[in-house]
């Protein structure tokens, strides 16, 4: 599958080869995919363009599915429902969701037409946005962010963006690309085997997005192993991704660590959103206003308590999350505001689906170690930014001495930006006493 590709679900081979050939008349390029499960793991190698999704399938119904790509962040193209037995009930559960248009089997041409133009149409909106960190927001992490993207920038090696399910990884990878220059994402996996140095060729000059290496087996990562040495030939800025810890991936048995020996070298750490919580206001702005822009609507305003729930709320799938949360409240609002009581009532059904596996935000399901560590680490971020990154009043705040705090939030891989020369000679006095 192609990220130009059409993605159609549906678990009867009549439907999808019907739908297929229309398309493919008219000049679509289609994947196929029969149950959620294959579906799944295509949309964790490529990114589709858009995505028909049938209800109703015997391992898993649609509606379960895009719940699953909205929650993990992976819901970042347009997706069009389909069903033989379809009811308002469900098209409004799922365009909350997230999916863009829900269609009724049998589907009539004009309505099939009109429905992939306009996700498509809203897709390349999306892609087409360039990306500056500033969309991002102003917090200190992200300003962080801006100075490790600006010093890889000068450097013309491979570049692995590294962070959790749901990071702008793409729009990040953006970054690097120059306007008029090749912008090529494999059509799939296998190709990085079977043809790397014809997409070299192709990505002469440009950027060559690789996606997430977590995802790909031993043999694939092998070959952008080999990629890597080839790519300074044609002038290829390479960029992969990384939804894993590196530490995991070193250890796991599948993963070759010749090829993250060669990535980490130049690794850019993206923040996840509960570290910018004071962005939030700022996002849902931006989103709204985008999608106002592609409703040619006035954008949709959010009431300080809407705005108070979401930063409550610990966004385990990131940005992407966000998006469509805010989309989908946006979109469904019958009033000019979209209030608090809405808010949780979406959120809600996150908190709902990960039940048994999420309780307030922490994996119960992690070793005690693990979750001790978890716990501390969002401990000791909500007081950083409760007391605006001064150290002396977290420190009385948590009981700890200076010196002791900056040992355990090292230990706990907690950055602390310090703004101010008070700040600096803080620190500086914390490490002489060490």
């Amino acid at each position: 599958m192609r990220s130009t590709d059409i993605l159609i679900v549906d678990d009867e081979i009549g439907i999808r080869e019907v739908l297929q050939e229309t398309l493919e008349d008219e000049g679509y390029s289609v994947a196929l995919a029969e149950n959620a499960e294959q579906a799944r793991k295509m949309r964790n190698q490529v990114r589709p363009a858009m995505v028909l999704l049938d209800i109703w399938m015997p391992d898993s119904d649609g509606i379960t599915l895009l719940k699953e790509w909205a929650t993990n962040g992976q819901l970042t193209m347009p997706v069009v429902m389909m069903s033989g037995h379809g009811s308002i009930d469900t098209a409004v559960e799922a365009t909350k969701i997230g999916a863009l248009d829900f269609l009724e089997k049998p589907i009539s041409l004009q309505k099939l037409f009109s429905a992939v133009e306009r996700a498509l149409k809203a897709g390349e909106m999306q892609s087409a946005a360039g990306f500056s960190p500033d969309k991002l927001g102003n917090s200190p992490v992200i300003k962080e962010l801006g100075k490790q993207l600006e010093r890889a920038a000068r450097h013309a090696g491979p570049i692995l963006l590294l962070g959790e399910s749901g990071s702008p990884f793409e729009a990040v990878a953006r970054f690097f690309h120059k306007h008029g220059s090749p912008w090529i994402e494999p059509a799939r996996p296998d190709h990085i085997i079977d043809s790397p140095l014809e997409i070299l060729q192709k990505a002469t000059g440009g950027v060559l997005y690789l996606g997430d290496i977590s995802q790909y087996n031993k043999s694939v990562q092998q070959s952008i192993a080999f990629l890597l040495t080839k790519a300074e030939r044609y002038h290829t800025r390479i960029v992969c991704t990384c939804s894993q810890p590196l530490s995991e991936l070193v250890s796991s048995p599948a993963q070759d660590n010749r090829l993250l020996n060669v990535l980490s070298s130049l690794v850019v750490s993206l923040p996840p959103l509960r570290q910018q919580i004071d962005d939030i206001p700022f996002l849902v702005g931006q989103i709204t206003k985008e999608l106002a822009q592609a409703q040619k609507s006035v954008p949709m305003r959010f009431s300080a308590d809407a705005i108070g729930r979401l930063c409550q709320y610990d966004w385990p799938g990131n940005l992407e999350q966000l998006k469509n949360v805010v989309k989908n409240l946006a979109l469904n609002s019958d009033g000019g505001e979209v209030g608090q009581q809405a808010v949780n009532k979406m959120l809600g059904q996150f908190m709902q689906q990960n039940d048994g596996e999420m309780v307030n935000g922490f994996d119960f399901n992690l070793p005690l170690r693990e979750l001790r560590e978890e716990l501390e680490r969002r401990y000791f971020e909500y007081h950083i930014r409760r007391e605006n990154q001064n150290m002396s009043r977290v420190a009385q705040k948590v009981g700890l001495e200076r010196t002791h705090l900056y040992r355990k939030l090292k230990q706990l891989g907690i950055s602390v930006t310090r703004r101010s020369a008070a700040a600096r000679q803080e620190a500086a006095e914390t490490e002489k006493s060490d």
